[in-house]
């Protein structure tokens, strides 16, 4: 401002520099030119050349810095952005009024410019709310305890709202208080179980049906009761639960069958986020070792010539059905006593068995040879069904499971009477039909590939399992040396 008066006036701009400048002012008024002394002047300078001469050096120096500070382009600091369009306010409800005087307190949810209200179960006279701070006051009644309610349901609806918008799932007002209020039925064990039960039988899949009844049936015995978290079952449950079937005498891979069973309802938890992952047991807990290679169930041709030519005659009923049954099933396939049960008459064409099969759902179309013809000419009858394993009074699917169990055990327990009579080095059953025909087709050049797709398996690595070990001579010569 100075500089300013200085130019439209000198002599004005002259006293106040002289007076606003102690030091300057009086080197000024002295004239004193001193090289050490700051301020000073030469001996034949004037005052007011002197005054602008400063004034200008001082201009001279600041510019630059006032320009640096000008170009110094500070970004204020920027307020992390949240999304404002779900609001949840506590409130007391003035519009309503109990017949105590009382207000019910309220949540009130804002989204998209809709609100909806959530009642928090409790109320408060209008004289212990503070209605600036929308909180119960010092001398409120119960006052922790309605801080404690608000607390919790405001962190319930903002949980449920970032669960939603982590999702990406789309919601309003109206659908958010309904998510809230709706009482949440905590799945257990036992329920999830029941549930995927129902389904399974729903689907018509039966035997995976009666696998996870066979494990839920377990573990009530094991456990006393399922009305449990998935959460429980951590590693040393599982553990005493390994023991515990060990202590009754299970086979090893029917207690493999057991927890794989165990292990995919879990999977099926975890699907339904009803359990975290980092509480997921079988990381640690192998399933896989509990597995034993079964005894192989085949026989040589030697064996199926007698069992095929063993007089049926003048023995019981179910003796001679099981010959028929096994003798089928060597000629078509291997086909299994299930498959056998449910095919008709529509499944023969030209001269061919087409089915489904019902463990895997694939199609099997074989051609039928004359000893397999033999077997249905046999029992030819006005029944659509081929065998007489059903009738029409099994109509739904629980009485068709009930008479497949009578009848596969009284077939299975005279196979094995005959397989003794025989001597027959193995249990006889109607699977032992299935595996040899597999073994004698490998045994006689024919490729495992081919085997599988005439067996219906979903792998050849299935198919590795039913065939026979076969004899090598080398190492049976190389046996020799031992000694």
């Amino acid at each position: 401002m100075t500089i300013f008066v200085y130019l439209c006036n000198p002599e004005r701009g002259k006293r106040q520099f002289l007076k606003k400048n102690g030091v300057i002012a009086q080197l000024v008024e002295q004239r004193t030119e001193n090289p050490c002394v700051p301020g000073s002047i030469p001996g034949d300078t004037t005052v007011n050349e002197r005054v602008a001469e400063m004034w200008l050096s001082f201009l001279f120096y600041l510019y630059p810095c006032f320009k640096a500070v000008q170009r110094l382009k500070v970004k204020p600091r920027v307020k992390p952005k949240f999304n404002m369009n779900t609001g949840i306010n506590i409130l007391c409800y003035k519009s309503k009024t109990l017949a105590n005087g009382e207000h019910p307190l309220m949540f009130r949810v804002c989204k998209d410019g809709k609100k909806k209200y959530v009642s928090l179960g409790v109320s408060v006279a209008p004289q212990y709310w503070d209605f600036q701070k929308n909180k119960p006051k010092r001398n409120c009644p119960n006052k922790i305890m309605i801080e404690k309610l608000i607390a919790q349901k405001s962190r319930e609806l903002s949980d449920l709202v970032l669960e939603l918008e982590a999702d990406s799932k789309d919601y309003t007002a109206t659908t958010l208080v309904e998510k809230a209020v709706k009482p949440k039925i905590k799945t257990t064990v036992g329920s999830l179980m029941k549930e995927h039960i129902k389904e399974l039988r729903d689907a018509n899949r039966t035997g995976y049906a009666l696998s996870m009844e066979q494990v839920y049936n377990s573990l009530i015995k094991f456990n006393g009761h399922l009305d449990m978290p998935f959460s429980d079952i951590d590693i040393q449950w599982l553990k005493k639960y390994e023991q515990w079937l060990r202590n009754r005498g299970l086979a090893e891979n029917t207690i493999g069958i057991r927890f794989r069973t165990l292990r995919r309802i879990y999977n099926i938890a975890l699907e339904r986020k009803l359990v975290k992952s980092e509480d997921y047991p079988f990381k640690s807990f192998g399933v896989s070792r509990l597995h034993q290679q079964t005894a192989k169930r085949s026989i040589k041709k030697e064996g199926i010539y007698r069992i095929l030519n063993y007089p049926t005659d003048n023995k019981r009923y179910y003796y001679s059905l099981a010959i028929d049954l096994f003798k089928f099933s060597y000629f078509t396939g291997g086909i299994n006593f299930a498959d056998m049960a449910y095919i008709t008459k529509k499944n023969i064409m030209d001269g061919r068995l087409v089915y489904c099969r019902k463990k895997t759902k694939k199609t099997i179309n074989l051609p039928l040879q004359h000893e397999a013809l033999e077997v249905l000419e046999k029992y030819r009858s006005d029944s659509e069904y081929l065998f007489p394993i059903f009738s029409a009074f099994h109509k739904t699917e629980q009485q068709k499971r009930n008479r497949l169990h009578k009848v596969i055990t009284k077939v299975n327990d005279a196979l094995k009477e005959i397989g003794k009579e025989l001597g027959i080095p193995i249990d006889l059953t109607t699977y032992v039909a299935r595996h040899s025909y597999a073994t004698v087709l490998k045994r006689s050049g024919v490729s495992t590939a081919i085997i599988s797709e005439s067996l219906g398996h979903s792998s050849e690595k299935v198919t590795q399992i039913y065939l026979d070990s076969f004899e090598n001579p080398q190492i049976d010569e190389a046996m020799k040396n031992l000694l």
